[in-house]
């Protein structure tokens, strides 16, 4: 199994942006596909984007689509969430997952075997 940290969260003010890094453990990192999920307090985790095993596909939810941008780099076993235009609702605690099953149904945190710890992400109006 790969264990996943964060890092890269923090305060960035409305219109700004910032990239957050997801580091995998362990030899099969380049199976697995990965998601971003994240959860805003008081509300339950949701979806936010997905990249398959070899890259070639990404999803996004919809209030992040054209803001963010998934990505992964296999040579380092670490997968990336850049964000751009953030608003203050993308207040959350972000967390990396890996999906070992190439499951289709991406948006299912049921999909995903292993989770990070999170990383705080904060954005000021």
């Amino acid at each position: 199994q790969v264990q996943l940290v964060e890092s890269g969260g923090g305060l960035v003010q409305a219109g700004g942006s910032l990239r957050l890094s997801c580091a995998a453990s362990g030899r099969t990192f380049s199976r697995y596909a990965m998601g971003w999920f994240r959860q805003a307090p008081g509300k339950e985790r949701e979806f936010v984007a997905a990249i398959s095993w070899s890259g070639a596909s990404t999803h996004y939810a919809d209030s992040v689509e054209g803001r963010f941008t998934i990505s992964r780099d296999d040579a380092t076993n670490t997968a990336y969430l850049q964000m751009n235009s953030m608003e203050p609702e993308d207040t959350a605690v972000y967390y990396c997952a890996g999906n070992p099953w190439g499951s289709s149904r991406y948006e299912s945190s049921s999909s995903y075997d292993c989770w990070g710890q999170g990383a705080q992400v904060t954005v000021s109006s």
